[in-house]
């Protein structure tokens, strides 16, 4: 008999893989070459990681700027642009001035001082929101206007709009607003984070005397309320004419402020203005001295609404009396303080751009379910499992349709009488997700039902522990990974007992196990009941939720323990092929590269004659393109309708490159602090596929930004017929259906 793995059972297969810890796939050896004699690396070959970060979010709001990107795209962007801001002041710069006043701060590795980054990072984002600010007012909202689409203020609008605003006022909005007086007998109120407030200056008319007050807006509440457009006394501009319904809508603050007198009877309003107070949100559980995590959770994120103020917006008509009461109440500096046009928050866009105006939006986009996955004729639902059995299976969403592949799969789990068990990583999705319900599912069938839940995926926390706890209840064996480390890979392990023996079906993805998500975030996914890594998987899981430390692994790589180590020495491997006068090359696409010991061993390798493409969506701390350093690496950027979140990690070969997906970037948090798994793709056509994805993006004539060494991106746009990676691949996948039919 053949002693070939087809010719195996499966549970003989499934045994050997178990009991064998050395490496099956070619690999590249881990020990480290002698870098002795090489020159060694200036000093300021790395670019600030923050203001990385602002010229990403610079690069989204290019986006919004554009006047190509469709009407109601550039509103999505610049509400984009203001959430993602709002996260880099609560995370980013408030932890940078917490460490600052603990003492901990030292220079980044691009050499500038604490204090200097500070002010760098403060000086770029009055920039940035100035111009946020203005590409809205002279920009999108007059495009908006002549498409019939309004934002208006109370006093524009009749008396019959007005009478129906304030009745909706009077019986859902003034029943939850709590206005705050400030005088000697009520101090000056705590102002959370991201709520939007009015300031109001009043005058007691018995004394005559100024009083100040605060009323928050709630968030509860729609943050643009919808004006009847037949009633609205706001007329549209001059010739033009609308083939659709107009909208019109009004903000909340304007309503609350028109009806202030409800809140302070018997008191004159003087002046009102809006401002919004953004805290230091981020997150520390000090779990080592935690008896129960979840517990330690809870009481932090009771701590975090409680954090010192970073920002403060304020509306540009404040006067300047309020505003010292603000700054020095908050604790703050005048350099906290951005004053810009009404309305604050545009995060509230995205009521604008959710109308239902296709003219106005990117053309209609809707996934396919995989060729390998399609039902057979005699079905109207495909074998997920079956699809496995025969082979490995690349997804690529949202052009591959999630719920048709990896939800189905886990559903189709969950009812199968010969499934044994599921073990599911779970660090991002929503309580109401098809996933968890098939995990709650398969723990009634009696199945055994592991779910490691990462309670600390930032601003998730609370959603988190809700569903969390929504497991347990149900049976699932819930567990939150390991002390001092965050688990975020994204992988399922199913047991079967299929006909041949015991097999285990496995996914591995890039990208996390959120549904709604999954239908705009670019990501990969590999389908597999290959034996190696279904023994891999088995391990990582037993390490998740047991003791495996020493657990070895054949078509992984895992963080903390061999992603960095992993990757450094397939680049050095490299750098040897090179000098021997081989086709040598690294090709990667990720989110961000931070990590300082991954970029010198890059640098390095352009150094020996290596040709390093580098796709990074946000932070590049690499420089690309310095004489002597970096002349052979290119990095761009691939921003659009699509979240770009997949990672990718190529590498030349004799044979076939080497290539691995999955959930790690290069930054230390990844690499040092997080259970990260890359799985290593070995069928030829779906390695060539990944390859193709990234020779797409480093390609000139694809839209997208080049960085350049000074930190600065430039953009390539490819003029009016420029093409597009992500319209593209929506192309082919149009064409595959159009084959399919």
């Amino acid at each position: 008999m053949s002693d070939s793995p087809e010719a195996k059972t499966a549970t003989q297969a499934l045994r050997e893989a178990d009991n064998d810890e050395t490496f099956a796939v070619p690999h590249v050896a881990t020990e480290a070459s002698d870098d002795s004699g090489e020159a060694e690396l200036p000093t300021d070959r790395f670019l600030d990681r923050e203001l990385s970060w602002l010229a990403f979010n610079e690069r989204v709001l290019e986006l919004a700027e554009d006047p190509r990107t469709p009407l109601l795209e550039r509103a999505k962007f610049l509400a984009i642009f203001a959430s993602n801001l709002d996260e880099f002041f609560m995370v980013r710069l408030a932890g940078l001035r917490r460490r600052i006043a603990a003492g901990f701060a030292v220079p980044s590795a691009a050499g500038l001082s604490p204090t200097r980054l500070v002010g760098k990072l403060t000086s770029r984002a009055h920039v940035l929101m100035d111009r946020h600010a203005a590409v809205f007012e002279n920009d999108v909202l007059p495009k908006l206007g002549r498409e019939g689409i309004f934002i208006v203020h109370w006093d524009d609008l009749d008396t019959v709009e007005q009478d129906r605003l304030r009745t909706l006022f009077k019986k859902d909005i003034f029943p939850v607003l709590t206005p705050l007086a400030v005088d000697p007998a009520h101090p000056f109120p705590y102002i959370s984070g991201l709520s939007l407030n009015l300031a109001v200056d009043v005058k007691d008319p018995d004394s005559g005397k100024d009083r100040f007050a605060r009323v928050k807006i709630p968030e509860t509440l729609p943050r643009l309320l919808a004006v009847d457009p037949k009633k609205t006394s706001i007329p549209a501009p001059s010739g033009d004419e609308f083939d659709a319904e107009t909208h019109s809508f009004v903000p909340i603050e304007d309503v609350i402020a028109a009806h202030l007198e409800y809140l302070f009877p018997g008191m004159e309003i003087v002046k009102h203005y809006t401002f919004r107070v953004t805290r230091n949100e981020d997150v520390e559980v000090e779990e080592d001295d935690a008896e129960n995590i979840l517990k330690a959770m809870e009481q932090e994120l009771l701590r975090r609404r409680f954090g010192p103020a970073v920002r403060l917006e304020v509306a540009e008509d404040l006067s300047p009396t309020v505003q010292e009461l603000l700054v020095r109440e908050l604790g703050i500096t005048e350099e906290d303080v951005y004053r810009l046009p009404a309305p604050l928050d545009l995060r509230g866009l995205r009521a604008i751009s959710s109308l239902d105006r296709p003219s106005l939006l990117y053309p209609a986009f809707r996934p396919t379910t995989h060729h390998r996955l399609a039902p057979v004729e005699t079905s109207t639902e495909a074998d997920v499992l079956e699809a496995i059995r025969r082979d490995d299976i690349l997804l690529h969403h949202p052009y591959d349709s999630f719920s048709t592949s990896v939800q189905a799969f886990l559903a189709q789990a969950a009812v199968d009488p010969h499934v044994l068990a599921i073990k599911q990583t779970l660090y991002r999705t929503s309580g109401d997700s098809p996933i968890v319900d098939s995990l709650i599912q398969a723990a009634r069938n009696g199945k055994q039902v592991l779910a490691v839940v990462e309670i600390k995926a930032r601003f998730d926390e609370e959603r988190n522990i809700s569903w969390a706890r929504k497991l347990e209840q149900a049976g699932v064996h819930v567990v939150y990974g390991l002390i001092g480390l965050k688990t975020h890979c994204k992988l399922s392990l199913v047991v079967r007992q299929d006909d041949d023996g015991l097999r285990r079906y496995c996914h591995i993805g890039t990208g996390n196990y959120h549904p709604r998500t999954a239908r705009h975030y670019e990501d990969y996914g590999l389908l597999t009941s290959d034996p190696q890594v279904g023994a891999d998987l088995t391990k990582l899981f037993n390490r998740l939720s047991g003791y495996a430390p020493k657990a070895k692994f054949r078509r992984l790589l895992v963080a903390p323990t061999n992603v960095r180590s992993g990757l450094i020495s397939r680049i050095k491997a490299q750098v040897k092929r090179a000098r021997k006068g081989k086709e040598a090359w690294v090709k990667i696409k990720v989110n961000a590269i931070v990590d300082e010991e991954t970029i010198d061993a890059l640098y390095r390798a352009s150094q020996a004659g290596v040709t390093v493409e580098l796709v990074v969506r946000g932070i590049c701390a690499l420089k690309p393109g310095m004489p002597g350093l970096s002349e052979n690496i290119r990095v761009r950027s691939i921003l659009g309708r699509f979240l770009e979140h997949s990672r990718i990690y190529a590498f030349a070969g004799d044979d076939e490159p080497e290539v691995y997906i999955g959930s790690a970037d290069l930054m230390h948090r990844n690499l040092d602090r997080r259970v990260e798994a890359l799985v290593r793709i070995v069928e030829p056509r779906q390695t060539a596929h990944l390859l193709t994805n990234i020779d797409m993006a480093m390609d000139p004539g694809y839209a997208g930004w080049e960085l350049r060494g000074d930190g600065s991106w430039e953009r390539a746009t490819g003029g009016e017929d420029a093409t597009d990676v992500q319209q593209t691949f929506i192309a082919r996948q149009a064409k595959r259906r159009k084959k399919a039919s």
